[in-house]
């Protein structure tokens, strides 16, 4: 029987899952899209997680592809602890700590995901990333971003963030936990879906497409 996403949320859970769910108003439905693209006619394929935080997305991905061979990246040390703690005791998970815009990847891969990770690079590096994607898959091969994206406009803008805003009080997070996040996303820099769709077409992707969005959360599909 397929799982479903909250099904596959609540075995791979930690305390920083928790509160990404809160912060995320489509959650569900945003990291459902984000696991049903992820299609691999391999049994044992092997994906690079950018940006892979406490890996929980790549918890999700092991759900779907128990032999999958995990290469998770992240700039944090700390982060990447939390993948340790939840993929201990599987050996096919390998641990990069690094800049992924900057790292030198040697590996092939059949498929590369990431989620809320990307917006944070200036715009140079997203196409920088989009480049050294394309390079690094096989071909045939899937790229999956689940990300935010910016509005059309000002006023979209505004819109999307108002929504938020009354999403994330309604939660039930701690006054503490809500003000870091808002604090948090001052840093953003996000891009608009349809400048990142011509990044991964100038970057060479045949395929690119938006397959989900709700307000300032998308999720990019890409083939090479």
């Amino acid at each position: 029987m397929e799982l479903s996403v909250k099904q596959l949320f609540d075995r791979v859970a930690q305390d920083y899952d928790l509160q990404r769910k809160q912060l995320i108003p489509c959650f569900d439905d945003f990291y459902g899209m984000t696991l049903d693209l992820m299609e691999s006619p391999l049994d044992s394929p092997r994906i690079l997680d950018l940006g892979a935080g406490t890996g929980l997305l790549s918890g999700m991905v092991l759900q779907k592809y128990p032999n999958a061979r995990l290469t998770l990246i992240d700039i944090s040390d700390q982060m990447l602890e939390g993948a340790r703690r939840r993929f201990d005791g599987v050996n096919q998970v390998q641990y990069v700590v690094g800049d992924y815009s900057k790292y030198n990847f040697t590996s092939s891969y059949d498929m590369i995901i990431s989620s809320l990770s990307i917006h944070h690079l200036t715009h140079a590096d997203k196409k920088h990333v989009f480049g050294t994607v394309y390079k690094l898959l096989e071909p045939g091969g899937h790229f999956i971003n689940a990300d935010q994206v910016q509005g059309r406009t000002p006023d979209t803008d505004t819109y999307y963030r108002q929504r938020w805003l009354e999403a994330i009080y309604g939660s039930g997070l701690s006054d503490e936990a809500l003000s870091a996040s808002i604090e948090r996303r001052k840093v953003d820099i996000n891009a608009t879906l349809e400048d990142q769709l011509v990044w991964l077409e100038e970057a060479g992707f045949s395929v690119a497409d938006c397959m989900y969005k709700y307000l300032d959360f998308a999720v990019f599909f890409a083939q090479k």
